[in-house]
C-alpha cells in the first residue's frame, strides 16, 4: 500500500524485498536469472535449460520470479517471452549491499590509518 504522497511505505518496501530475497534463495530461479541476464528467452526455451525438472515445476520458478518482479513477460505470437527485470536487485543493492560496502571500506581505511600510526611508533 502506497502512502498518501504517492511514496511506498517502509513496511511496503520491506515486504517487497522479502518476496524478492524469497525468490532468489532458490538455485533453479538463480539459473533462470542468469540465463535472462544475457537476453530474453521463451518460456519454452528456459524449460527445456531444465531437462532434469518437468515443465509445471519450471513454470512454477518463473511465477514466483514475476511476483517478485524478477522478470516480466510478453507475448509474441504463440509464445511468450520471458526478460530480466533488474530493478527488484538494484533495490537490493542500493539498499544492502551498496552500505554494506560502504561500511567495510570505511573500516578497512580505519586499519589502514591504525597501521600506519602503529609502523612509526
Amino acid at each position: 500500500m502506497s502512502s498518501a504522497n504517492g511514496m511506498a511505505s517502509p513496511v511496503d518496501e520491506d515486504e517487497r524485498d522479502d518476496t524478492v530475497f524469497k525468490a532468489l534463495a532458490n538455485s533453479t530461479r538463480r539459473r533462470i536469472l542468469d540465463m535472462l541476464r544475457d537476453e530474453p528467452r521463451t518460456t519454452g526455451e528456459v524449460c527445456a535449460a531444465f531437462s532434469d525438472l518437468d515443465r509445471t515445476t519450471v513454470l512454477q520458478h518463473i511465477r514466483v520470479l514475476e511476483r517478485a518482479e524478477l522478470i516480466g513477460g510478453r507475448r509474441v505470437g504463440r509464445t511468450r517471452q520471458l526478460a530480466l527485470a533488474p530493478l527488484p536487485i538494484k533495490r537490493i543493492h542500493d539498499r544492502w549491499i551498496g552500505e554494506y560496502t560502504r561500511a567495510a571500506v570505511g573500516l578497512l581505511a580505519d586499519l589502514d590509518v591504525q597501521a600506519g600510526s602503529t609502523m612509526k611508533s
